[in-house]
């Protein structure tokens, strides 16, 4: 939380620079580059692999991989954006750029796991031969190089969404990997060749739940719910706990992007505090109220003496 400052006629507003030209996800660039490397590669490695042994389960974790791809490069190409500088008519700059590749990213993680679902189910009922040994070793390729893309992006996923976004995706290609090895593993010992159909499966039940907890959190910023972290009943109670703070309206909290909370309310105060502490004062106590307690980058009150509200509605009617 920032120094605030105060303005006269009954009003007070307190601003914390927030990183209006910044993301959280603009932090980790780098490993989102490398994690974009590693998966062009395990990318390249399984489409080839899909095409020497004929297995399904490749070619689903292939096509997984190439939306991971787009996804990373869409999160690469939202963080760039977002972190251009704000200006007159984009007052944020552009950070919901970020949010809106996410939400681009969720629509096409759907569209791959209805691919493997139908082709899953078809190779249920019409199993295809496929080269066991072979599958094992490009399997194996791609959960090595999965696990280091994880480890890269591991500490990010907690603070930007497209990070989130590009980790979960990593992660069910991690799985996706580790079941094409099994997969095959069951097909030598045990001949039976819906198992690959099956790994296929479950790797697509693997994509869609963590595709929709990415999309619901997207959505919630883009319709400006309260950040799920901001308990907005203990924000009301710790202001309105304030000595000389008489009630509390116009409270909003919601989420710019990544990591960039902002929060505004009116604060209706007793005119014989206002006039014994000052505005500058009472300010300070408010920032310092919500620094302790709560993970708010960017505030803006405004002072009211009390009847204020009132007044400013018959102005309006």
């Amino acid at each position: 939380m920032g120094a605030g400052h105060s303005h006269g006629h009954g009003h007070g507003h307190s601003h914390a620079p927030g990183p209006t030209t910044g993301t959280a996800g603009a932090a980790y660039r780098v490993r989102l580059r490398i994690a974009l490397g590693i998966t062009l590669f395990v990318l390249a490695v399984e489409v080839v692999g899909s095409v020497v042994t004929g297995s399904l389960a490749l070619l689903a974790d292939a096509g997984h991989m190439a939306t991971d791809a787009a996804g990373i490069a869409m999160a690469l190409l939202a963080i760039h954006i977002a972190n251009r500088p704000a200006s007159e008519r984009r007052t944020f700059g552009f950070a919901r750029a970020e949010i809106l590749a996410a939400v681009l990213n969720a629509v096409l993680l759907f569209g791959v796991g209805a691919f493997i679902f139908y082709e899953g189910v078809r190779r249920l009922i019409t199993p295809e031969s496929i080269h066991s040994g072979a599958t094992i070793v490009f399997g194996l390729i791609g959960l090595a190089a999965n696990s280091v893309s994880l480890l890269v992006l591991m500490r990010g996923q907690a603070e930007s969404l497209n990070v989130r976004g590009a980790f979960l995706e990593v992660m069910a290609d991690a799985l996706g990997s580790l079941a094409v090895v099994v997969a095959a593993v069951v097909i030598i010992t045990t001949g039976w060749r819906q198992a690959d159909a099956v790994a296929s499966l479950l790797i697509g039940l693997m994509i869609v739940p963590r595709t929709w907890r990415l999309l619901r959190e997207a959505v919630d910023v883009l319709l400006e719910a309260a950040p799920k972290d901001v308990d907005m009943a203990e924000v009301r109670s710790h202001i309105e706990a304030l000595p000389g703070v008489e009630g509390l309206h116009d409270l909003h909290a919601w989420t710019i992007t990544s990591g960039m909370p902002v929060l505004s309310a009116h604060v209706v105060v007793s005119q014989d505090v206002l006039e014994s502490v000052g505005y500058e004062k009472m300010l300070h106590d408010l920032q310092g109220c919500l620094g302790t307690h709560f993970d708010v980058e960017h505030c803006t009150f405004q002072l009211e003496p009390v009847g204020h509200a009132e007044h400013e509605a018959r102005l309006c009617h």
